[in-house]
């Protein structure tokens, strides 16, 4: 009883910093959203590794270009374009284009920076212990799905505490050991982009076969 007891005192006295953490995480990802609002066109060269149990599985590099919800994501394998409601996957070796009118969750799949509209509502937060990053100060926040159902379960992310640009975005799918580890290695802003830039350009793939899946 005396244990019972000990354990209920320990979880009430740690409810205020458990709190604390919570509005302290809230405030940087806020910060992280306006910085990446105030940066107009985004530029950033990227690395993704797949790691199971501490091991890599595979890595490739790419580049995503963003501006607000839209963007276009390069690698060696794929090019999507997403136009806030279109999204066009080129499929190099195919020489094909699959169309559809993407989920909010599909999003998050592709789309690393999803993170930044939707975790007010969709995920709660906290503060990772991690304090540098590359040599560099920064804030590790711990995102949480609240809807169980939801394939991705994690975001683990590292923001510069003097520019709240990210560094290193972790996604993690429930259920699976493999996860996602996205290391951001260029991160260029006020890109002028036109709208364009966001779309197919049948022209431009003469040949490819285009398939509709909406």
């Amino acid at each position: 009883m005396r244990k019972y007891i000990f354990s209920v005192l320990i979880a009430l006295l740690s409810l205020p910093v458990i709190a604390q953490q919570q509005s302290q995480a809230k405030v940087i990802l806020d910060k992280t959203a306006e910085a990446f609002r105030k940066a107009g066109g985004v530029k950033a060269d990227f690395t993704v590794k797949a790691v199971t149990n501490g091991l890599v599985e595979g890595a490739e590099n790419g580049t995503i270009q963003l501006k607000g919800e839209k963007f276009v994501l390069k690698t060696s394998d794929i090019i999507t374009w997403f136009d806030g409601k279109t999204q066009w996957s080129y499929v190099t070796k195919n020489d094909e284009v699959n169309v559809s009118n993407p989920t909010q969750e599909e999003l998050q799949q592709i789309n690393p920076y999803t993170f930044l509209y939707m975790y007010q509502k969709g995920f709660s937060y906290k503060l990772g212990a991690t304090k540098t990053y590359r040599g560099k100060a920064v804030w590790e926040v711990v995102l949480t799905a609240r809807d169980k159902k939801q394939e991705l379960e994690h975001i683990t992310l590292f923001v510069t505490k003097d520019t709240y640009e990210p560094l290193y975005i972790l996604l993690q799918q429930r259920g699976q050991q493999t996860r996602n580890e996205i290391t951001i290695t260029s991160y260029q802003t006020k890109q002028n982009y036109a709208d364009q830039v966001f779309t197919f350009n049948k022209k431009q793939y003469p040949n490819a076969e285009v398939i509709d899946l909406r």
